[in-house]
């Protein structure tokens, strides 16, 4: 990676940051440097990045809002790219309202802007501590809906070729999945076009208050990756976390929630190390007593070691 810096201290000058501690970056506050480190502000930035990268061979990771992913204590030995693309465009005349925004919008901002135009659809979103493009990534949802229920368009740029825009149906979504979170894809999401209908203000900010208050009381507060595991077809990981007697459960400093045991909380400077061996504890003893397999919804970036 040393000639790859000094091309990248050649092309990006003072943007370019290096061994940079990327628990700053998570929501989990956990992970060790990223080799180099860039933001992007605008999807022109990003797409020249991107095919830059390309040309060059070179390593690199898109981040959003850092949530949903657990990074090594070694941290990455590559360039991460901080997502901070922000523009969000209405369309209010058609008969069906669309939303046009960037991939690096936060959900939460994206939920209240929405509403903010008497729009309905998106409120399920109003507590999601993520970006637009990692949630049409991941597909993530909440409160019953999800992102294929409002995905009609993203424009997406695969290394090597041109954006294109690719329809629902193209990201093949299953649950907490997609075709390109399947292959590993370094595709970068661009924007993404979301439909909505119209709806009273008053009953938007209602529902809105519902679910955030829903959240707050079922959902522990503090650092942590968010859903562990993948609900299994007809039942709840927390349940079987809980089951197998793993709340409270503690590796380090990282722990099994009390509150929700499908949450593993950063509560005492938890190492990535500590986090990463709890989970896999938590699926040995839940199959141990229960024969259930548990998926893992995150993303693993970086080296991790069982011993």
């Amino acid at each position: 990676m040393t000639e790859s810096i000094s091309i990248l201290r050649n092309e990006l000058g003072d943007r370019l940051s290096e061994n940079i501690p990327l628990a700053r970056y998570t929501t989990a506050r956990v992970g060790g440097p990223a080799r180099g480190l860039v933001t992007v502000d605008s999807t022109h930035d990003l797409i020249q990045l991107v095919n830059f990268l390309h040309s060059k061979s070179m390593k690199y990771k898109i981040l959003g809002e850092g949530s949903n992913i657990l990074v090594s204590d070694s941290g990455f030995d590559g360039l991460v790219i901080i997502n901070h693309t922000r523009e969000i465009e209405f369309d209010l005349a058609s008969e069906i309202p669309v939303v046009k925004a960037d991939s690096g919008v936060n959900l939460v901002t994206l939920a209240r802007k929405i509403s903010e135009h008497g729009l309905s659809g998106f409120e399920w979103a109003c507590g999601i501590p993520g970006s637009l493009g990692g949630a049409v990534y991941g597909n993530a949802g909440a409160n019953g809906s999800d992102m294929q229920t409002n995905l009609i368009t993203a424009d997406i740029l695969q290394p090597g070729e041109d954006a294109e825009t690719w329809t629902c149906d193209m990201f093949q979504y299953a649950y907490r999945s997609s075709v390109l979170k399947r292959e590993n894809s370094l595709a970068a999401i661009l924007k993404a076009s979301l439909r909505m209908e119209k709806q009273d203000l008053e009953v938007i900010r209602e529902k809105m208050a519902f679910f955030n208050a829903r959240r707050k009381e079922t959902q522990p507060a503090g650092a942590s990756l968010g859903s562990i595991f993948k609900n299994p077809p007809g039942d709840h990981a927390g349940r079987l976390i809980e089951a197998a007697g793993l709340k409270g459960k503690r590796i380090g400093g990282a722990e099994v929630s009390n509150k929700h045991a499908n949450f593993i909380l950063n509560g005492s400077r938890a190492t990535a190390q500590e986090i990463y061996q709890l989970i896999k504890l938590v699926q040995y003893e839940v199959n141990k007593q229960t024969g259930t397999s548990l998926e893992t919804e995150i993303e693993f970036l970086g080296n991790f070691d069982l011993e």
